[in-house]
């Protein structure tokens, strides 16, 4: 006779996540959940594994409140790699290209300026858009290239850092499904050099504060203490 599933606990609220580098947003979720015992989570809006940051999980009954995050703006700090393109459009790829970096200030300032506001962006191969039921990256990484369709987003916000040397720092505010790794890969096509992102970290999603996040590290540290205290 088998044993009755074990049934985690009914635990309800919005954590925001500090999500490490290196990990899936998968990873992320399924560790918050072994932490918790939580019984249901899921996260909302997805990073990729180089990229650090925000990435709010929903936990029991805030799953129902998940689509407003899915749906909200987000904002990201991003350095890019000038000179060179990948095939995934961030450092986690293969180096594709090489092309001397000689755009002047100017010349940056204007290509800038073609992506603030309203815009279309052909979405990456290496994303998790599906096309024929399939996701994109699945067939990108059998070598093959399916036709995307150019997708509306909005800019609110594109901040410029500095440029030093071969990298380049932004700030970003954009709207759901806005691709940083394409807006990066398009500007080094505009600028005639080639780029790809080598540090990516969302700030804030929707009106949470970065303040408010926690890291797994801490995350753990905290239930033990509760744990402990029975609270």
């Amino acid at each position: 006779m088998s044993r009755p599933r074990r049934r985690g606990r009914d635990i309800n609220g919005v954590l925001l996540l500090d999500k490490p580098q290196g990990m899936s947003s998968n990873d992320a979720l399924q560790k918050v959940k072994r932490i918790y015992n939580a019984n249901r989570a899921g996260h909302t809006g997805a990073l990729d594994p180089l990229a650090t940051g925000m990435l709010p999980i929903c936990l029991g009954e805030a799953t129902k409140f998940s689509q407003y995050l899915l749906d909200s703006d987000k904002r990201y700090r991003v350095i890019a790699r000038l000179g060179q393109r990948t095939d995934t459009s961030d450092a986690d790829g293969q180096i594709v290209e090489e092309r001397p970096v000689t755009f002047s200030a100017e010349q940056l300032a204007a290509a800038l300026d073609t992506f603030r506001g309203d815009i279309e962006q052909i979405p990456s191969m290496y994303s998790a858009l599906k096309y024929q039921g399939k996701k994109l990256y699945e067939y990108a990484r059998q070598g093959i290239e399916v036709p995307r369709e150019a997708r509306p987003i909005t800019v609110y916000e594109l901040l410029f850092i500095r440029h030093e040397g071969n990298e380049l720092e932004l700030e970003i505010h954009c709207s759901k499904g806005t691709y940083i790794r394409t807006i990066i890969d398009d500007l080094g096509e505009k600028l005639g050099c080639g780029a790809h992102v080598i540090y990516l970290r969302r700030l804030a999603v929707s009106k949470y504060p970065v303040e408010r996040m926690v890291t797994l590290e801490h995350l753990r540290e905290l239930v033990e203490q509760a744990e402990q205290q029975d609270i």
